[in-house]
């Protein structure tokens, strides 16, 4: 694929990835506001985001190793038909059970990330995978400027979240048809049919298996460290600062907004040059000192300057690593292998979205704020570690690892 073809398809990929994320976005800030109306209780709201994240970390091999076999493309549309069919079915719940049945449907069929991420990997080299997967961040941070900024309006004073959910569906039927018009297919006919040919059918437990059969799960482990701080942080942020500043859907939603768009400029250009100047490890570390920061802050924070500061360092600082996170996993698996560490890497991901809620849904419910906050410091140390002492021997081992 020549220069030119390679920087329109990562463009057109970037597209669609934003259309559907700008969906997703729209639905964060307005689910810890929808389900209490309904009767859920705070730790209720963690057990939404849990099962979520339960359905997504089963099925995200799944699509990874199908991706590998059926096709980036053809994988890519049904998650993104999965996930307007679920944004419609939360725009009519009028029970608790149907908000949770709408979000296991979700997350059974989320499957969009990893299968992008594993696209952008397919269309660029070694030497920009980590500026690639910036992008995929970028489109991410853009959807939490443009969705929860919708969210908010749309949702209005009224009550009624009927519109933003059908417009968050709708958004991911724009996405579905751009990639069906424009995106082009990243893996051979003959690749497919070999990995048909190699595994018929999808064994659960057997991204365990790969991961410790290439000496990647220490690494893969990182995803969900990392996911469940991130996960924990959004939760908090909606219930923290409503019950501390008295925010409404429209504050949150200003509040994501402002951080999507730091997301944004850092993962769509900055990430890049900073990692041509620095490099991939030592700008981690420094991104989760920033990150360890921001929480340690907010563990003291109160106040309407405080509280929303600690939590744009503690975000900013976490923008940083995912993308390259996402660089060393693609680096870590050959192309033919490719969807399958990165669903494993989405699953990984996925079980931190389990951990992180259920476990600050406890501590906050019982402890309060700063007890949950501590608990988040305590993990991120832990990072902290890892980036420290084992990541800089893990990346010269990267070629090694390789199916």
């Amino acid at each position: 694929m020549s220069n030119h073809s390679s920087k329109r398809s990562v463009f057109l990929l970037f597209s669609v990835a934003l259309l559907d994320l700008i969906g997703f976005g729209i639905v964060i800030p307005i689910l810890p506001f929808l389900s209490p109306t309904l009767g859920a209780t705070k730790f209720d709201i963690a057990l939404i985001i849990v099962v979520y994240a339960v359905c997504s970390g089963v099925m995200s091999p799944f699509w990874g190793r199908l991706s590998d076999r059926w096709g980036r493309k053809r994988t890519l549309m049904l998650c993104l038909l999965g996930a307007a069919v679920s944004y419609v079915a939360l725009a009519f719940a009028h029970a608790l059970w149907m908000i949770f049945a709408a979000r296991a449907f979700a997350g059974l069929m989320a499957g969009n990330l990893p299968v992008a991420a594993a696209m952008m990997a397919d269309l660029t080299s070694l030497e920009n995978r980590a500026s690639a997967m910036g992008k995929l961040g970028a489109a991410f941070g853009l959807g939490l400027v443009l969705g929860p900024f919708l969210g908010g309006l749309l949702s209005g004073d009224s009550g009624s979240f009927v519109l933003p959910c059908v417009v968050a569906a709708t958004m991911s039927m724009l996405a579905l048809g751009c990639a069906s018009l424009f995106l082009q297919e990243t893996v051979s006919a003959e690749a497919q049919a070999e990995h048909r040919h190699q595994a018929k059918t999808y064994r659960f437990g057997s991204a365990f298996v790969f991961l410790r059969r290439t000496g990647n799960l220490r690494f893969v482990s990182q995803f969900t460290t990392h996911s469940a701080v991130i996960s924990s942080i959004t939760y908090l942020l909606p219930i923290w600062t409503a019950d501390l500043l008295n925010y409404t859907p429209k504050e949150v939603g200003l509040v994501l907004g402002v951080q999507g768009l730091v997301m944004a400029i850092v993962q769509g250009g900055l990430i890049g040059r900073l990692i041509d100047r620095f490099g991939e490890i030592p700008l981690l570390r420094s991104a989760l000192i920033g990150l360890f920061t921001g929480l340690l802050l907010a563990v003291f924070a109160t106040g309407s300057v405080l509280i929303p500061l600690s939590f744009f360092i503690a975000m900013t600082g976490a923008n940083f690593c995912f993308p390259i996170l996402n660089s060393l996993a693609s680096k870590r698996a050959d192309a033919h292998h490719r969807g399958q560490m990165m669903g494993a890497t989405g699953s990984a991901s996925a079980w931190g979205r389990v951990v992180g809620p259920l476990v600050i849904g406890f501590a906050v419910t019982h402890y309060g704020y700063p007890s949950a906050w501590a608990v988040l410091v305590v993990v991120s140390m832990y990072y902290l570690h890892w980036a420290f002492r084992v990541a800089q021997v893990d990346s010269k081992s990267l070629r090694m690892n390789n199916v």
